[in-house]
Order: structure tokens, then sequence, then C-alpha cells
């Protein structure tokens, strides 16, 4: 195989990469401003908010994310998986504080139920716009 063949696919995967990260992110903000919209406990001033929300969120989930799960697992595990929304919850709280008065969640129970919805619209809307768009 020659060189130049090689890269054509290592540039075509890069960019797989680059429309699945952008797909991601709109998908995100398209998650978080329908969630908006749904409950009146959850405000997000614009979707370009919502944009700036998603790319937030997406670095705490990457950052943040996987310390919190590990610190949270033995309450995770003797909760049968109940306790997970909890890690979600404070990625959320997290988002709130950085974001300010564009992006606010009023109340610990709602913060529950839509932190749950998120992420459940969010592994939907993956397996159905993201991977296929994307090339996943």
């Amino acid at each position: 195989m020659s060189k130049n063949k090689l890269y054509r696919i290592e540039s075509q995967e890069r960019k797989s990469d680059l429309l699945s990260f952008i797909i991601g992110i709109i998908v995100y903000a398209i998650v978080l401003y329908m969630a908006s919209n749904l409950f009146e406990n959850f405000e997000i001033t614009n979707f370009y908010y919502a944009l700036i929300a998603a790319l937030v969120m997406s670095a705490l989930n990457y950052v943040i994310k996987p310390v919190l799960i590990y610190w949270t697992l033995p309450l995770t595990f003797l909760t049968f998986g109940i306790a997970y929304p909890i890690v979600n919850m404070i990625i959320l709280e997290i988002c709130d504080v950085l974001m300010g008065k564009a992006f606010v969640i009023h109340g610990f129970i709602s913060m529950f139920f839509i932190s749950i919805f998120i992420r459940l619209l969010k592994l939907l809307f993956d397996k159905l716009i993201t991977d296929k768009i994307g090339g996943r």
C-alpha cells in the first residue's frame, strides 16, 4: 500500500471523527433545548446557549464524569444503579454554575428527572442520528 493511500484513509477517519463530534454537539444542544421546553424548572435562554452548554457538558463528561463515577460506584452498587443519575445531576449543576443565567435548573427533584430525560433522549438520538450520519 502506498503512502498516498494510507494518508487518504487516515484523513477520512479524521473527517469522520470531526463530523461525529460536531453532529454529537448539535444533537446534545437539541436535546438540552427540548428538555428546557418540556420542563418548566429548566431554562436555557436560546439555542446558541444550548450549543455552548452542550460543549461545556461534553467537556465535563469527558474530564470529570469518570472520576465522579469512580467516587459514586459504591453507592451505585448498593442502590442497583438508581444512584447513577446523581453523577449526571452533578454535571448539570456544574454546567449551571459555569453558564450563569443562560442555563438554570431549579430544584433537586426536577434535576433528577431532567438528568434522566436528557440521558435517555441523548442515547436515542445518538443511535438514530449521530451514528448514522457520523459513520460510526
